[in-house]
């Protein structure tokens, strides 16, 4: 997959931009707040996804505005295509609030591009992967998860609505200590729901390991290891087939029940897993470095976009948005030249960063414009 062209109106504050994309690296450098993470955000909305700067639709609009439009051209599936989102705000947004097509043919909602254009992002955010809980991780494992094996959404849904019906009930137990004797139902339901979650995200992070090993290597020129562990509370679970899991959790949710219903909560479960980063068998959150915690968030990054290849056979596109900061140079020139069949786009805030670049593009803006091309 590749993306040839991005035009933009009023796109937060980006007035009118062009750009041709180089296939392979293309670095948008400049000051801050001058419009290189709008340019990479516009293109991860193409993907289907909200913003992953958490913004909402009409925050995307240029201040002043009623309405903005992205429009791309790529190639995927070995034809050319085009897409376009517009948004509406203010008494625009009255009959709409959002147009989106895909080669002129007009979609439902913006949603419905998943699966038509592909994209990995990583930004400065994503470093909470390392460095704050563990219900960060989760969400990058169910969202991860979710774009190669759609049916995933299911399992995760009917897992939480049982644990909210479990926990409701140890709640209820205190005033109604009858309804006891629908425990047990709710805990089959819980395990075998449980289990399918546990299956799927154990099975997934065993695929990804060797990959963001493998990243991590090249990142590090081959001086430090990196690892990544699934805990679950079962040992080895991804040589587990899933009744053994449903087993296991069927017997933990007996074993704590007393401890739940003196808590008025489920203590056990996929709601409850963490992912493990480590590096040279050390955990990265408590050693890592600022530069090992980045590179292992970008080897996490480059492995989930392994997976999607090879499930979708699409390559997807790298956005790295503010990446080289803390990174040495050997880092950044592994990023910048080493990423190969790859299109990425990286922003930075000046040319140093970039000194090392062998072939692509760079582009300069400033308070919202393209100011200069260069060609490697």
């Amino acid at each position: 997959m590749k993306l040839e062209s991005i035009e933009l109106t009023n796109f937060r504050n980006i007035q009118s931009l062009q750009l041709e994309a180089a296939p392979g690296v293309n670095v948008i450098y400049g000051e801050n707040a001058q419009g290189k993470t709008n340019l990479t955000e516009a293109i991860w909305l193409f993907t289907g996804a909200k913003s992953f700067r958490g913004a909402k639709d009409k925050e995307l609009i240029r201040f002043g505005e009623t309405c903005c439009k992205s429009k791309i051209h790529f190639c995927s599936e070995l034809r050319k295509q085009t897409a376009s989102i517009q948004l509406f705000s203010g008494e625009m947004a009255s009959a709409k609030t959002k147009e989106v097509f895909l080669n002129e043919l007009p979609l439902e909602s913006s949603s419905e591009l998943a699966g038509q254009f592909y994209a990995v992002v990583f930004s400065p955010a994503h470093l909470s992967l390392v460095r704050e809980g563990p219900s960060f991780r989760r969400k990058f494992l169910d969202t991860a998860i979710s774009q190669i094996l759609p049916r995933y959404d299911h399992y995760l849904h009917e897992y939480q609505r049982i644990l909210l019906q479990r926990n409701t009930l140890l709640k209820d137990l205190a005033r109604f200590p009858q309804l006891i004797d629908t425990m047990e139902i709710w805990e089959e339901h819980l395990s075998k729901a449980a289990a399918a979650v546990v299956f799927c995200r154990a099975r997934y992070v065993n695929r990804i390991r060797p990959k963001a090993a493998e990243v991590y290597e090249g990142i590090s020129s081959g001086k430090e290891q990196f690892d990544l562990h699934y805990l679950c509370g079962i040992k080895q679970p991804e040589e587990r087939p899933r009744d053994d899991i449903r087993e296991f959790f069927l017997q933990e949710y007996r074993r704590t029940r007393s401890a739940d219903i003196e808590r008025g909560a489920t203590l056990c479960g996929p709601h409850r897993d963490d992912l493990e980063f480590l590096v040279n068998g050390m955990p990265m959150k408590l050693y890592g470095s600022q530069g090992q915690q980045r590179s292992g968030v970008l080897a996490l990054k480059m492995a989930e976009c392994s997976m999607v290849e090879e499930v979708t056979s699409e390559t997807p596109i790298v956005l790295l948005d503010d990446v080289m900061s803390e990174l040495d140079a050997g880092r950044r020139d592994y990023l910048l030249n080493h990423l190969e069949n790859r299109q990425v786009f990286v922003t930075c805030c000046d040319d140093e960063s970039f000194r090392g670049l062998k072939e692509g593009k760079s582009f300069l803006i400033q308070a919202g414009h393209l100011m200069d091309i260069k060609a490697f």
